[in-house]
Parts: structure tokens; C-alpha cells; sequence
């Protein structure tokens, strides 16, 4: 196999012990810690076209989610940990912590935003400010569905079936259901917007059998226990005390519902935000647009 492009020259690589097992992250830029966090089905190395924009006044943090990329995949237990996000959240303050950071800013993009909103709810004193890319929260999709919204979101239900169906199907063709997702979710129905490169490490990660059960495993914890810490913090009208700025794509599945920040004010006491005109993917199909929302917001 060709080996892999390096698409972070001069940032150090990182393998960290956590409750999750070890975690890649990739460490570089200068000032402020900031969290950045990267969705399904791609990994750390989405950011490699908006890091350089934020690099000149942040120290970057950009891990894999358990499970992705290069960071482990352990077994899931029955609540679905360490996949779902409240376990996530836990080992990404383990990751800070052990890297020296007790307070951060955090970005997250799509699987990666729900880990970053739960981080601020379960660990309040940790963030500083936080912003989310293309979401909202997960409770609000799953009491959101309807007929119409079903076929939106639909690979919510499938991947969230019990094992083994969605590895099973998915395991047929990995990189041919990828490359296919990628396709519906940007914004110019091309996936020559991504780096080649960067789409060879997506290719390498989720053709790996013990990658694509932690992503399914992740659905799952989102469909029953993160749902159920989401519904507990609504009922016991929890908030995210921190700034929060939410991005979304124009074309994106959050502008197709309720107004996002209407949505995140039920969440959040300090919301603002817009959409950014693209699909799913902001930091790749448009990373100067979201860089000048993002650095105004998080220098501050």
C-alpha cells in the first residue's frame, strides 16, 4: 500500500493513553489551545485546509475519534462506550490534560460537534468557548423525524441497526458507500473538492472492519444513550454556559429544518452563528468563509 501523505508538515504526531485507548492526534501552531474535532465518516485529517488559517494564533489540537483514523477501536460495551459521547467527551479532556491544556476552545464538525456540545455540558469549566459545524443537537434530530426528514437523515436508522447489518451491507463495498456519502453531503455533488489525498486516508480507515463497527457503533450510542443524556439535561434544564457559534452549510441537513440558532438557543445561554455557503463539509468546500466566522469568534 502507498504510504499515506502527511497533509500537516511540521506538526508532531501524538499517540495518548485515555480511557478510550490511544488516541492520534496531530499538534501543532502557536497561542491558545484549541480542540478541533472531526466528523463521520472522515478523521483528522479534514482540517488540513482550515488549520493553516488558524494555526497563527492557536495551538491546534486535532485528534481521532476513538475509533477513527488512527486512534484505537476498542469493543463497545452495552451503553456503547467508548463510543458514545459523553465517553468521547471524557477522553478528549484525558487527550487536553495529558497535553498540558486544563482550558480550550473547541470546534466540532458533525460526529466531532456532538462530542464537543456534550464536553460543555458535562464538563463546563473545561471550555472556554465552542463552536459547531453543521449540527444540531442529536436529541433534536431523533424527536425531529418525520417522513420527509426520514429520508434526510436515513443512514441515522441504518447505521444505527443492531450489529451486524449496517457492517455487513457497508463491509461489501466500504469505499464505494464512502465515496458515495461524501458525494450526497457536499455542496457542489463532486468529491473532486477534496484533497486526493486526503480522500486516500478516509479510503484506508474505513475499509478496516474494526473502523466501520466503531462508526456504526457510534450511531448507535446516538440513537439510545446519547439521546437519553441529551433528554436528561433538557428535562433538568441544563444549558452550555460557554459562547457558542454554530456554522452550518447552506445546502447542509440542519438548513433544511428549524432555523439552527432558534434550535441551539434551547441548548445554549450565548448562541450566534450563520450559514456558510456550501454542503456538509465547511472546513474542506470552504475554509477561508468558515475561518473568518471562526477567528473573530474565538479571539474574542
Amino acid at each position: 500500500m502507498t504510504e499515506l501523505a502527511d497533509l500537516f508538515p511540521g506538526y508532531e504526531a501524538r499517540f495518548v493513553e485515555t480511557g478510550a485507548g490511544k488516541l492520534f492526534a496531530r499538534v501543532g501552531g502557536k497561542g491558545s489551545p484549541l480542540l478541533l474535532l472531526h466528523g463521520y465518516p472522515e478523521s483528522n485529517v479534514m482540517w488540513h485546509r482550515l488549520a493553516p488559517l488558524l494555526a497563527e494564533r492557536h495551538t491546534l489540537i486535532i485528534p481521532d475519534l476513538p475509533g477513527y483514523g488512527q486512534s484505537d477501536a476498542p469493543e463497545s460495551g452495552a451503553d456503547h462506550a467508548p463510543y458514545n459521547k459523553r465517553a468521547m467527551a471524557t477522553a478528549m479532556v484525558e487527550l487536553m490534560e495529558k497535553l498540558g491544556h486544563r482550558q480550550f476552545a473547541l470546534v466540532g464538525h458533525d460526529r466531532g460537534g456532538r462530542v464537543a456540545y456534550r464536553l460543555a455540558l458535562d464538563h463546563p469549566e473545561r471550555v472556554r468557548r465552542i463552536a459547531t459545524l453543521d449540527i444540531v443537537p442529536t436529541f433534536e434530530v431523533w424527536a425531529g423525524i418525520n417522513a420527509k426528514r426520514a429520508m434526510k437523515v436515513f443512514h441515522w436508522t441504518f447505521l444505527a441497526q443492531p450489529y451486524p447489518l449496517p457492517e455487513m451491507l457497508i463491509g461489501k463495498a466500504p469505499i464505494e458507500y464512502l465515496e458515495w456519502k461524501m458525494l450526497a453531503w457536499n455542496g457542489r455533488d463532486t468529491n473532486s473538492i477534496f484533497d486526493p489525498r486526503a480522500l486516500d486516508h478516509y479510503r484506508t480507515a474505513f475499509s478496516q472492519p474494526a473502523r466501520l463497527h466503531a462508526t456504526c457503533e457510534d450511531y448507535r450510542a446516538g440513537q439510545k444513550t446519547d439521546f437519553e443524556h441529551d433528554d436528561a439535561d433538557r428535562k433538568a434544564g441544563r444549558k452550555i454556559e460557554a459562547p457558542l457559534l454554530a456554522l452550518w452549510g447552506a445546502t447542509g441537513i440542519p438548513s433544511a429544518g428549524e432555523n439552527p440558532l432558534d434550535v441551539w438557543r434551547r441548548w445554549a445561554t450565548d448562541v450566534s452563528g450563520k450559514a456558510i455557503p456550501c454542503g456538509h463539509f465547511l472546513p474542506e468546500e470552504a475554509p477561508e468563509e468558515t475561518a473568518a466566522e471562526l477567528l473573530p469568534f474565538l479571539n474574542k
